[in-house]
């Protein structure tokens, strides 16, 4: 059986105010062309809906079965409808992003919650992954934004990259354990006669680190490889070896850590917002991403 969506539109409204001249006011039709279409309902149906008389219209026991159904159908289709209006007004829908646990605690914190007290109603989801790995999410329209580390190996073609603050690695030590070093200036190669620490394979830091090293012609084979820049801190606190993390998780975790001195300045790294410029982006994810539109450093 074929559904007239206009037919059973103009039933409901009849069935809801219980006249015919109101209905054509809400529908802006005549109230001819109301009466028209509850009697095509009526004869598709093969039964009468509503008693007219001259003073009042009233449901048919058929016609009360009927607004039991279409009732809750319209009032759906009227919910979907203010979903979309809202979502395109930041009234509702949803921001999906994707960083890695050092950038989400670090970073983007009050950014979320300024964004939660202005947009109450927009949901907020953040998956945690590497940024490497939020390179897969974006790519498989999993979130709408990432937040990463820059330079970023699996970064392609169509991904539009927003540089937002500038940052530095450090190689931190515990003066329990390696205060002798506080006070010296090392090289790479001078480092490698310690135990070092940091992030495993599948992360940008590591690529960073490696990539120093190889440069100097030096091995490097790190005791420790991590997923946490938070453990291998506690770690370097400890003192099971030199940590190398970006400098803004050690001014939050300082305590007995200080920075080893370095022969040769390491170069900048950057956080970086990227979307898909192939895919449209959220009104949501461009509400936050405007956040950063002044670089920051």
């Amino acid at each position: 059986m074929d559904i007239n969506y206009e037919l059973y539109k103009v039933f409901y409204h009849v069935a809801s105010t219980l006249s015919f001249s109101e209905a054509s006011k809400q529908l802006f039709i005549s109230q001819s062309a109301v009466s028209q279409s509850i009697k095509v309902l009526e004869k598709k149906l093969n039964q009468p809906l509503f008693i007219r008389s001259t003073k009042k219209v009233q449901l048919t026991p058929e016609g009360e079965i009927l607004l039991r159904h279409i009732e809750p159908a319209m009032n759906l289709i009227k919910r979907g409808e203010m979903q979309i209006l809202e979502t395109g007004s930041l009234g509702g829908g949803q921001l999906r992003i994707g960083a890695s646990d050092t950038i989400c605690r670090y970073f983007l914190v009050p950014y979320l919650s300024r964004f939660h007290k202005e947009y109450p109603n927009i949901h907020i989801k953040v998956t945690n992954q590497t940024s490497i790995g939020c390179v897969d999410l974006l790519e498989s329209g999993t979130v709408d934004l990432i937040f990463t580390n820059y330079p970023n190996s699996r970064l392609g073609h169509g991904c539009h990259i927003q540089f937002i603050k500038d940052f530095h690695d450090c190689f931190v030590a515990s003066r329990k354990y390696y205060g002798e070093l506080e006070h010296q200036t090392l090289s790479l190669k001078e480092l490698l006669t310690y135990p070092i620490l940091m992030l495993n394979r599948n992360s940008t830091t590591s690529e960073f680190l490696h990539s120093l090293f190889q440069q100097q012609q030096l091995d490097l084979v790190p005791e420790i490889e991590l997923s946490s820049n938070d453990l291998l801190i506690d770690l370097a606190t400890i003192g099971l070896g030199i940590a190398f993390v970006p400098d803004f998780c050690v001014q939050h975790n300082a305590g007995d850590l200080f920075q080893i001195p370095l022969k040769t300045e390491l170069p900048v790294r950057q956080l970086a917002i990227i979307h898909n410029e192939q895919m449209p982006v959220s009104n949501a994810a461009r509400q936050f991403m405007s956040y950063f539109e002044k670089p920051q450093s």
